[in-house]
């Protein structure tokens, strides 16, 4: 026989148990390996980046930290498989402007909520899309380009690895703030377009620096600016977008880590800690400067108030582009 109150105290001492032993399992997190979704091909940009910081955690943790690379959808089944992961801390989530605010603009259904689905851990890089043409063309400066293209619409074709990816969405955007028009190439993948701008058969991109670094090498491509606030060390004599005399026209990817929604918070704030300690290594630095990243720390509320506004200003965008997914 149960006395009144005694099944109350019972399920409040079970809860207590349980909530002490979730608190001991975050303090020696991890017991093993961690699994790293990265819902995009092996090799990208994102995903080279993304291992440069998982090393230095692995090494500074003690446990490995293992990528999964699951591509497809413009990184929307990876992130969906993600946020249905358990919430213990051993599947993490590495994803992008695409799939975290653009793609809210391009599907009618995610498969996710990237505002509730996720517990944001730490924005970790921005990689500047950098307005690269091919060598073929007698275009030696931005100011050239935006000529060329106001007295030939639609002649200049521009390259990028699909509708609603980052290359793509950085010409849509340089065509509404210069007021020119030109004509979209989706590829299947950067192998594909590369030899396409070297002959000269697409001129025109709007790439990430590790897409681009043997047409630049063999002067077979020439970078005009870069759509960020800075330089890139990696191309010190390329200007910025406003030196090349564009001055509203900014246009970059950025790497965030994320946890299943329900994720203890100990975890997120270890996890945080040491995200940003890989982040503040000169080795990783010095990786990242290389690719044409900026690397980049900020608090987990950050990261969850940056989603949102980068959602509207891409919604926009898309919507202005008339840009739908098929």
């Amino acid at each position: 026989m149960m006395w009144p109150g005694q099944g109350i105290r019972a399920a409040t001492f079970a809860l207590a148990l349980l909530s002490g032993a979730m608190a001991a399992g975050a303090e020696s997190y991890p017991t093993r390996a961690v699994q790293v979704i990265v819902p995009f091909a092996g090799g990208s940009a994102s995903d080279v980046l993304t291992r440069i910081v998982l090393e230095r955690m692995g090494v500074a943790m003690g446990r490995r930290f293992v990528v999964d690379n699951r591509p497809g959808a413009g990184g929307d089944i990876g992130t969906a498989a993600a946020a249905k992961a358990e919430p213990d801390g051993y599947t993490l989530l590495m994803s992008t402007s695409g799939p975290l605010a653009a793609n809210r603009s391009l599907f009618h259904d995610l498969g996710y909520d990237p505002e509730k689905d996720f517990a944001p851990i730490g924005l970790f890089a921005v990689i500047p899309n950098i307005v690269v043409i091919s060598t073929k063309l007698p275009i030696n400066t931005l100011a050239e380009l935006t000529a060329y293209a106001k007295n030939h619409p639609k002649v200049l074709n521009y390259g990028s690895v699909g509708v609603g990816s980052s290359q793509h969405l950085a010409g849509v955007y340089f065509e509404q703030v210069v007021g020119v028009e030109l004509t979209h190439v989706p590829y299947r993948n950067i192998a594909q377009y590369v030899p396409d701008l070297m002959t000269g058969a697409v001129p025109l991109g709007f790439q990430f620096l590790p897409n681009i670094v043997t047409p630049l090498g063999t002067k077979d491509a020439r970078a005009l600016a870069v759509a960020g606030k800075t330089r890139l060390a990696a191309l010190p004599d390329v200007p910025t977008s406003a030196e090349a005399g564009l001055s509203n026209y900014e246009s970059s990817g950025w790497l965030a880590l994320l946890a299943p929604r329900g994720t203890p918070q100990t975890i997120i704030a270890r996890l945080h800690a040491e995200l940003t300690s890989a982040i503040a290594d000169p080795a990783v630095r010095e990786r990242f400067v290389d690719l044409g990243a900026q690397p980049i720390s900020g608090t987990p509320d950050e990261l969850a108030q940056f989603i949102p506004t980068e959602t509207l200003k891409w919604r926009d965008i898309i919507m202005r582009g008339g840009i739908t997914m098929h």
